[in-house]
């Protein structure tokens, strides 16, 4: 018999309304059970999941840490799907820190579970390359990767097949969860770092900066502006003289950022409040009329 264990429905949004996990309203739509334990420390817990007598366990992005207890369950093994090339970026967030580390290629890999943190030995990877991939579109290109290869490993697991194989020890690297403060970009990094860190955190936490805005009209105050930037594009000389982090409005009228070691082109942005607009719109409405050079800075 099949069924689902996903964490509990929790406060999400600007409201605060409580939220279902998305498998589990996949799983209801599909007719099967669901259950979502606080933790597996409890004796009934554990035993409400051996009472199902399940031959695999498949752990896809849980958010928790199985205790031996648990992975001792399934009659045939407990299996992970986990987004990076292992032993390279155990850990929360595998997708977004490849991305800023500017790997060309990650995969799936798809391992049967110990108690390790992402330690186990592999049955299988699948590599591709990670190209111009955001976090969030990277995401969902390696999910259908990897619920290619699972049918697969859970194929071979079934017919006797499977081989899970150690990990190398060599290349181990470690991926924390990303917070709000890893949106924030440091624009005294190059500009192809910079593009890797914007692509990373999006869709979330953004990448975000506050603008001091110089006045839009004459006898007018500066303005600080929060805005959250949308994946542009680095190229262009850095100008002589202007500091990194400054806001610079090219003669072509092109709205880009300067790097250490460049220009970061602004394609889109959201002032605070507001939604997603292109640079020109943004340029329109926030800037003086006729502004040229170095209008302002990104703290």
């Amino acid at each position: 018999m099949r069924s689902v264990w996903c964490q509990p429905d929790r406060p999400a949004g600007r409201g605060r309304q409580l939220t279902s996990p998305a498998v589990k309203l996949l799983a209801e739509r599909h007719g099967l059970p669901v259950c979502q334990p606080e933790h597996f420390k409890s004796v009934e817990q554990r035993d409400e999941l051996a009472g199902y007598k399940p031959d695999v366990l498949v752990v896809v992005a849980y958010g928790l840490i199985l205790p031996q207890a648990i992975l001792e369950i399934p009659r045939l093994a407990p299996i992970n799907v986990h987004a990076s090339l292992l032993p390279r970026y155990r850990g929360a967030a595998p997708i977004q820190r490849a991305i800023m580390d500017g790997c060309e290629r990650t995969g799936v890999s798809i391992m049967h579970m110990n108690v390790g943190l992402d330690t186990g030995p592999i049955y299988a990877m699948r590599e591709m390359e990670i190209g111009e991939h955001t976090g969030g579109s990277l995401h969902d290109a390696l999910a259908q990767l990897g619920g290619t290869l699972l049918v697969t490993v859970l194929t071979d697991i079934a017919d006797g097949r499977a081989r899970a194989v150690p990990q190398s020890g060599a290349d181990t690297s470690y991926a924390p969860k990303l917070s709000k403060a890893d949106g924030k970009i440091n624009w005294n990094a190059p500009a192809c770092v910079v593009h890797a860190q914007v692509r990373a955190v999006t869709p979330w936490p953004g990448a975000h900066a506050v603008l001091c805005l110089p006045p839009r009209m004459e006898g007018g105050v500066a303005r600080e502006l929060p805005v959250a930037f949308a994946p542009g594009e680095p190229g262009g000389q850095r100008p002589a003289g202007v500091a990194a982090g400054s806001l610079w409005l090219g003669a072509d009228g092109a709205l880009s950022l300067v790097c250490q070691d460049g220009l970061y082109g602004v394609s889109c942005l959201r002032p605070a409040a507001r939604s997603f607009m292109a640079a020109k719109d943004f340029i329109h409405g926030f800037l003086a009329p006729g502004a040229k050079g170095v209008c302002g800075r990104a703290m």
